[in-house]
């Protein structure tokens, strides 16, 4: 294709409310550099992630939950300062356009993703990532340059680039908090927030492994998250039952996380990866100590674990629930309604 010299998309000018997204239909066109390649947006989800990067909620100072908003912030990044104007986005379905130089691979045509979090391990810092819509420009734009190493070949998958736009953070996260926590078939798994985007993969894919699912959600969205495979259904107001599971996958934090290592049974493990409900939590140190709990914080996705998650795209094996589609221009809407959680599953953008 021919390339033009710009590009429409998003750009988040400071951290604050959805008027900090402004529109740019003049970016300069992303050249990649070595090792990187140019790649058409196709499709790009909508995550916590960029709402809470917008507001600013990673600042350590920030002590409440995700739908409270911040004031005044300037380290905001999950690793403190950014630069803006940045283009967020770390859900990407695209095809590759260009290469950058000494690049052969993925050939030019390739539909690709990538993960959000990207493993840059060093003999310093193994555990190092870099995330992209944060630590560089993402996927709400027409193009994006990403490292060639870090792109996987969907062409082969079934689904839709819609479905697959929808996958990398929700997926990925879930499927990396699973590994993390040694998910395996016959074990009795607890799911917080099961109607969102990683707790409903984390449902699929507990399923997937033969875990028994019981998922914790809204009344109102307990039949999608049964259609996704949970076995048994816990209101989000309830406390879930003493001793009754052998792992829990938490994205929701707040005031009830207590509750859940209860919840555990001696030699139980929890994984968390996020805090919606705030990041300030009270527990009783007798009850992980006496009864031998492991608590796993879940951030870095080896390279080999999302690999995994690209195999069952490929062969379809998993498949997000889409409640709606926007335009890239439509980004506050979007942002709003899935904010408001009035609905399961996922909402993605459209360049």
């Amino acid at each position: 294709m021919t390339l033009p010299a710009t590009m429409a998309g998003v750009q988040l000018i400071g951290h604050g409310g959805p008027d900090r997204l402004v529109w740019n239909d003049a970016i300069p066109l992303p050249v990649p550099g070595p090792g990187e390649v140019l790649v058409q947006v196709l499709a790009a989800g909508v995550n916590n992630t960029d709402i809470n990067t917008r507001i600013g909620w990673y600042a350590p100072e920030v002590k409440t939950a995700t739908d409270a908003g911040t004031e005044g912030v300037e380290t905001g990044g999950w690793a403190g300062a950014l630069r803006f104007p940045l283009v967020q986005g770390g859900d990407l379905c695209g095809r590759v356009v260009a290469h950058g130089p000494d690049v052969t691979a993925p050939a030019i045509g390739t539909r690709v993703i990538c993960a959000n979090c990207q493993a840059m391990p060093t003999a310093d810092a193994p555990l190092a990532i870099e995330v992209i819509g944060s630590d560089y420009d993402g996927a709400f734009a027409e193009f994006c340059a990403v490292p060639a190493r870090h792109l996987h070949d969907v062409d082969a998958s079934p689904l839709t680039d819609v479905e697959i736009g929808a996958m990398p953070c929700a997926f990925g996260t879930a499927w990396n908090m699973l590994a993390r926590g040694g998910a395996a078939r016959g074990d009795d798994v607890l799911i917080t927030g099961a109607s969102g985007g990683v707790g409903l993969a984390a449902v699929a894919l507990a399923q997937v492994l033969g875990a028994n699912v019981t998922a914790q959600t809204a009344a109102h969205k307990a039949d999608a998250v049964r259609a996704a495979g949970a076995h048994h259904i816990i209101d989000r107001a309830e406390t879930p039952p003493k001793a009754a599971f052998d792992l829990c996958i938490d994205v929701v934090g707040g005031e009830g996380w207590g509750g859940l290592l209860d919840a555990l049974r001696t030699g139980g493990r929890i994984v968390v990866s996020g805090a919606i409900a705030g990041p300030i939590v009270e527990t009783d140190l007798r009850t992980l100590y006496l009864r031998d709990l492991t608590i796993h914080g879940a951030t870095f996705q080896p390279a080999d674990v999302f690999a995994g998650l690209v195999d069952l795209i490929n062969t379809g094996a998993v498949r997000p629930l889409i409640s709606r589609t926007y335009p890239l221009r439509d980004i506050g809407k979007a942002q709003a309604d899935f904010a408001s959680k009035r609905y399961p599953g996922k909402l993605v953008l459209i360049p």
